[in-house]
């Protein structure tokens, strides 16, 4: 499965889509470019505009001003961008990911808990 990345640019647009939607064009400019002195309103309107073509972003333009929404979740595209990754270095398998990850000592044990519930509920359904 092969999806569109995205720049870090559009990841930090994201960012805050993610964590605050719906946003207008200048909510977006105001959080992101907050201290640059020279408007940066063409910018966000490119990077809107690629996202939505794309199919990262929704514009709804039904009220006065428009609002953009995110189409997917954070973890959605994260797991498509995982899936992707082990498609390129592992032949699809998460597992070696997984190993590694755990014998770094880079998932704290939340995160383990959470591996661990997923495991038992896919063991209980085959």
């Amino acid at each position: 499965m092969t999806i569109q990345r995205l720049t870090n640019a559009e990841i930090a647009l994201m960012e805050l889509l993610w964590k605050t939607s719906p946003l207008t064009a200048r909510q977006i400019c105001d959080q992101l470019y907050d201290d640059s002195k020279k408007s940066q309103h063409g910018t966000v309107q490119r990077l809107l505009q690629s996202l939505e073509e794309k199919g990262f972003v929704n514009r709804d333009r039904s009220l006065g001003v428009q609002l953009f929404t995110p189409t997917l979740s954070r973890e959605a595209y994260g797991a498509r961008q995982l899936e992707s990754l082990a498609d390129k270095l592992t032949g699809g398998s998460i597992a070696p990911l997984l190993t590694h990850l755990l014998e770094a000592d880079k998932l704290d044990n939340a995160e383990i808990m959470r591996l661990r519930k997923v495991l038992a509920e896919a063991r209980k359904h085959g």
